[in-house]
């Protein structure tokens, strides 16, 4: 998503706006809203998602899927090659419910009795480009739709001076992860921050500054709208002309959102007034966990305006070597802010209907891969859910006893699709578009709701 800076500054020189502006008409009647606020097909335990994105590769077996076995059978060589590694952190059974997770998640292991920890995920790719592609939009081979993308469809926006789908730090290159392919544009996310940078409007004390040419220093608030009717006159005239333009639809649709944003995105990523209970609580008044408390924290209060899904990418959990050092660090960056979340969205009585997800796009090995790593491992993994109507402190399906493969409950990333979208109300079977003849979906031909899970 464009600033209305961005996308308006040269259509002066372009198209003559001040000679012309005069001949032009300006109050055309607006197309119907896309990002309206459409009702469920049924009933939804969630009404929004906070997708917490692992990229890289969390390990399962030193991170929610304990292996006692695999710790008994350390240095033996293992049933599909290499030797065994023993996790070198200490799995403990937490809260009420009693779920093993293992000391790499202190804070988020408070929360044991909010999470349903999914420990039989499989997905299709064993490379991370793939496995990330299908994590985000069912398919590895194609460009499609993002989950995100999806749901905005599905549903719309509860606010229409934002964007309804935000990705926050989305790594370079990661367009199809949040993209809306042959969704009209309207329904992509929109990136605030990337690789960790451009998020410096949630310091305590910033100005709310937060995308790039999010202010015009050229030109007032009435100016630009005066420009911008010039341009969705000629836009609207095009499509009377062609009848059918998906492509101008959006870009009408996206340049009166981009408008709009430029006064409701900055008030919403200024944190300044946050007190310093919160900004503790998320972590963000810290330097090791400074950058993802500030986004988990933005997160919240972008679901909190009405964005119908927001995502924060956490990277850097590929560990090939120095697992022992590198995952520690990981998860030292995150597992504050992800705690902080859930108590604050708990603590407003927003958990119950905000559908939190955890996850990377596939697990590691249970063998060793140089001494003190693990290899990509699709066949068997952990993500977890929290609030939105999922059953707390509960463990649903299991991997073989040194956690290669997925034996028991088997949730295909087809599966977690569909249920992402049944908590949401959307039947993952009739959500389609069509497109080049035929309907698409996000589960393709594929995906059960995994109805064990539900609250």
């Amino acid at each position: 998503m464009f600033s209305r800076r961005h996308l308006l500054k040269n259509v002066s020189a372009g198209f003559g706006y001040l000679a012309f502006a005069s001949m032009v008409a300006a109050d055309d009647s607006k197309s119907k809203n896309p990002l309206a606020t459409k009702a469920p097909h049924f009933p939804a335990r969630a009404k929004r998602v906070i997708f917490l994105c692992m990229s890289g590769g969390p390990s399962h077996v030193d991170t929610f899927d304990y292996k006692p076995q695999l710790n008994k059978d350390h240095g033996k060589s293992g049933k599909y090659g290499g030797t065994l590694l023993k996790s070198p952190w200490k799995f403990s059974q937490r809260g009420e419910s009693g779920l093993w997770i293992s000391d790499l998640f202190p804070n988020v292991a408070a929360h044991a009795d909010e999470l349903t920890l999914i420990r039989s995920m499989q997905c299709d790719q064993p490379v991370h480009t793939g496995a990330m592609t299908q994590m985000h939009t069912g398919t590895a081979q194609f460009i499609r739709p993002s989950l995100g993308a999806w749901t905005l469809y599905g549903l719309g926006s509860e606010n229409e001076s934002l964007p309804g789908f935000v990705s926050l730090n989305a790594p370079a290159g990661a367009a199809n992860n949040y993209g809306s392919s042959f969704l009209p544009a309207i329904y992509g996310g929109s990136t605030v921050g990337r690789d960790g940078r451009g998020t410096r409007s949630a310091r305590p004390g910033s100005g709310g500054e937060s995308v790039a040419d999010i202010r015009n220093p050229q030109l007032d608030s009435h100016s630009q709208r005066r420009q911008l009717d010039f341009i969705q006159r000629l836009n609207r005239m095009k499509l009377e002309r062609d009848q059918s333009q998906p492509g101008v639809e959006g870009i009408i649709e996206s340049y009166e959102l981009a408008f709009r944003m430029q006064d409701a995105l900055p008030a919403v990523m200024d944190v300044s007034k946050e007190s310093a209970a919160t900004l503790a609580l998320y972590g963000a008044d810290k330097s090791e966990t400074e950058a993802f408390g500030r986004q988990c924290l933005l997160a919240r209060r972008f679901v909190e305006s009405g964005v119908r899904f927001v995502e924060v990418t956490h990277g850097g959990w590929d560990q090939h070597a120095n697992l022992t050092n590198d995952h520690q660090a990981r998860a030292d960056g995150c597992d504050k802010p992800i705690a902080g979340l859930l108590q604050d969205l708990k603590q407003r009585d927003m958990l119950k209907d905000t559908l939190v997800i955890w996850g990377g796009e596939f697990g590691r090995t249970p063998a060793a891969q140089g001494g003190d790593g693990r290899n990509h491992n699709n066949k068997g993994y952990t993500t977890w859910m929290a609030g939105g109507g999922v059953k707390g402190g509960f463990s649903y399906g299991a991997t073989d006893e040194h956690g290669y493969a997925s034996v028991e409950n088997i949730c295909h990333i087809h599966d977690w699709h569909a249920t992402i979208l049944h908590l949401l109300g959307l039947d993952h079977q009739q959500l389609t578009y069509r497109y080049a003849g035929r309907d698409f979906r996000l589960t393709d031909v594929h995906g059960t709701v995994v109805q064990d899970i539900l609250a």
